[in-house]
């Protein structure tokens, strides 16, 4: 057992101790004795509170299980199963109708469209990229990723392929065209940018002298008017800078020696303390809240070995220009961060109560990293987040609003233990439970003061939707699940209830991830329906992805979109509690396939898991394609699996044999990671039997929730390591 000091009636890891003590403390005005004791008693007022939500959960799912147990449920008795519902407390009464008012909420929520990056904080190199995304090269992005052929002539060679530059140079100034059309001619045609008369002219090879259709898109400049460095453009909100140097290897090639085309990328990232790390105990969170803090004060560096050269990252700086009349213009340099707090399940070894029982993590997130936050908040980092010293803290995991009602309840006494104004913590709730989904405008009521963000997300909602349904019967071929009326349902309502809410102007409304970080040609065909739904932020694998997909932001008006959706309620609560259950006899072959791509998914992410603490990656599925994955992916695969077992669609034994095969292939696709440790033949690892608990107990697992097993078993592994 790791070091305690007692502190009052908690018992704080030793390294935490320290961490809060000597390097985050000192940065506030918070006496330690005024930090510790005020910690102390928001843990004792909403531990209870905490337990009796998690034990509420329990109870509605134990009704819903026996409602399953003598009923059959059927589209025909789906009014009996909504009244149901509504008898147990799970479906509420709609609310009466309100607008959210949330204040003091910086530009790039309230009024930029774009990419949203979510990326482990416990990796401050991934940290570091991650939020340096705010501005990535389009030529960059295009020249590396699949948007064009990499065979033949295009093929991306280790010298520089002319033929490949040329077509992305060519798609760049289409791009140009589209968001910056010039009164005549094309981008692709210009020799000369240059300020005169405070205006923006272009000179074509023909030598005409021509301008921007829309002149109020050419924003500002650096370097002299006659012969700009740079040139800002604007469209729907958000930037594109064009640089210029005609010395430069890309520039020389270029008739009007434009070197790159800089896009504003990923507006905003959620620094994630939750689904995409692997945080079981005090070592793991003080990484986390480390560079959390670094972040909060402008400081965080990483230094590593890159191609044989040692390179240090740090933040980027905000970038200065004039504007076409020669004032000052500054743009900011760093994506807008959030911080994702864990849900109220967990709870953590860091500390202990006075009864010696782990406190609840999503407790110690919340006071802890908003202490983290203060120099941000205080204007004491060169390098600000939020200039509206508001604090984003995207809160996952809520069944219902009762949940939401409490993180709001526990933001309340955080702010008031570290004496911040009310509402300085703003809630983004994530839309990824069932109970949240059906009762979602009553969710949204209870933080309407705070709400800065609901966002879809269809592993962690599936997941959700096959345990509260285990028993209603067999569920649909997990690859067949995004063709249910629940998903387009959910999508919908979860956009027209948010419109409906007000959160246009104030808070983002998302969609979720792009799992394939190598198929950027696919992304950029279908994730524009995002933004063509009306969200006005979508998330990214890469900051490569979000470059190519903030040309979607400059295609589609997101705000124009909303405005058309305003009013429409384009799903029904029927077509939402519509249960996806299987509909046909499936093959041996089907079943056979549906078992192996689901046991393949679990392993090839769990062996990272617990035996190399990484707790999001690219990890190749069954066919060797590369997929973005954590905890929401194993969610839904073990629960399909649980589900499927209960109903005789497999056995247990066949569901081993599948495991045991898929081990062999995940050996294989790992052979190369120094760090891995072969799965088979022995099949007695942490990770393998970690994968098995998954599925045999799934069932039983609150809410299908992967992270008891896997903390656990984690755990049990560093334990191993350090005997």
């Amino acid at each position: 057992m790791r070091n305690k000091i007692l502190n009052g009636n908690l018992k704080i890891d030793e390294s935490l101790y320290n961490l809060i003590n000597e390097e985050i403390l000192p940065t506030t005005q918070i006496k330690k004795e005024d930090f510790w004791s005020s910690f102390e008693k928001i843990i004792e007022e909403l531990t209870p509170t905490n337990k009796a939500l998690l034990e509420k959960r329990e109870e509605l799912q134990n009704a819903i299980d026996n409602w399953h147990k003598r009923n059959r449920y059927s589209i025909e008795n789906l009014i009996e199963y909504k009244n149901f519902l509504k008898e147990i407390g799970y479906l509420q009464e709609p609310c009466e109708d309100f607008k959210v008012t949330t204040q003091n909420v910086d530009e790039e929520i309230a009024l930029q469209a774009g990419p949203q990056l979510v990326v482990p904080v416990k990796n401050a190199r991934f940290a570091l990229n991650a939020a340096n995304a705010r501005w990535g090269s389009l030529y960059d992005a295009l020249y590396g990723s699949d948007i064009f052929s990499k065979e033949g002539e295009l093929a991306i060679t280790k010298e520089y392929n002319k033929k490949r530059g040329e077509k992305v140079v060519n798609f760049a100034k289409e791009h140009l065209d589209c968001l910056a059309p010039l009164t005549e001619g094309s981008h692709k045609d210009a020799i000369a940018y240059k300020i005169v008369d405070n205006k923006l002219q272009v000179e074509l090879k023909n030598k005409e002298l021509v301008s921007l259709k829309e002149k109020n898109k050419a924003l500002a400049f650096a370097g002299e008017k006659e012969n700009p460095t740079s040139l800002v453009l604007k469209n729907n909100n958000l930037h594109v800078i064009i640089e210029f140097d005609k010395n430069s290897f890309i520039g020389k090639l270029d008739l009007a020696g434009i070197k790159d085309v800089t896009v504003e990328a990923a507006v905003t990232t959620i620094m994630d303390c939750e689904d995409s790390i692997a945080a079981v105990d005090a070592q793991d969170k003080v990484e986390v809240y480390r560079n959390w803090f670094g972040l909060m004060k402008g400081t965080l560096e990483e230094s590593f070995i890159k191609n044989g050269k040692s390179l240090t990252r740090k933040l980027n700086k905000d970038k200065v220009f004039k504007t076409l009349d020669n004032k000052e213009l500054i743009l900011h340099g760093r994506s807008l961060l959030f911080i994702r707090n864990v849900g109220h399940l967990m709870t953590n070894p860091a500390i202990l109560d006075k009864n010696d029982e782990e406190i609840f993590e999503g407790i110690m997130d919340c006071m802890i990293t908003t202490l983290a936050a203060i120099p941000d908040l205080t204007n004491k980092n060169q390098k600000r987040n939020s200039r509206t010293k508001s604090l984003y803290i995207v809160k996952p995991k809520m069944h219902g609003p009762q949940e939401v009602a409490f993180a709001v309840r526990m933001f309340a006494l955080v702010e008031k233990a570290l004496n911040l104004p009310l509402n300085t913590l703003k809630i983004g709730i994530m839309d990824e439970e069932r109970r949240t989904s059906v009762n979602l405008k009553e969710c949204i009521k209870e933080a309407k003061d705070r709400v800065v963000f609901i966002n879809t997300g269809f592993l962690d909602r599936t997941g959700d939707e096959i345990h509260t349904s285990m028993l209603a019967g067999a569920m649909t071929a997990k690859t067949k699940m995004k063709q249910e009326p629940w998903i387009k349902a959910y999508e919908n309502w979860n956009v027209d209830i948010g419109l409906e809410c007000g959160l246009q102007g104030k808070a983002q409304i998302g969609k979720g991830m792009w799992a394939m970080p190598d198929e950027m040609a696919k992304m950029m065909t279908e994730k524009i329906s995002h933004p063509k739904s009306g969200a006005n932020t979508a998330w990214v694998p890469s900051p490569t992805a979000a470059v190519l997909h903030s040309i979607h932001y400059h295609q589609v008006d997101v705000f124009e979109v909303q405005n058309d959706l305003k009013g429409k309620r384009r799903a029904s609560l029927e077509e939402l509690l519509t249960i996806p259950l299987l509909k046909e006899e499936l093959s041996k072959e089907q079943i056979k396939n549906e078992l192996d791509n689901n046991a393949q998914g679990i392993l090839g992410y769990v062996v990272r898991w617990i035996d190399e603490g990484i707790g999001c990656s690219k990890v190749p599925d069954i066919n060797n394609i590369a997929l973005m994955e954590d905890r929401a992916t194993l969610r839904i695969s073990s629960q399909h699996l649980a589900n499927w077992l209960e109903h005789g669609i497999c056995t247990k034994e066949e569901v081993m044999n599948s495991l045991e095969q898929m081990a062999k292939v995940v050996d294989k696709q790992n052979e190369k990671d120094p760090n891995y440790i072969p799965i088979a033949p022995a099949y007695d690892g942490f990770a393998f039997k970690a994968a098995c608990d998954l599925i045999f107990k799934g069932k039983t697992q609150p809410s299908g929730y992967t992270e008891p097993i896997l903390h656990q078993y984690r755990r049990e592994f560093k334990d191993s390591i350090c005997k």
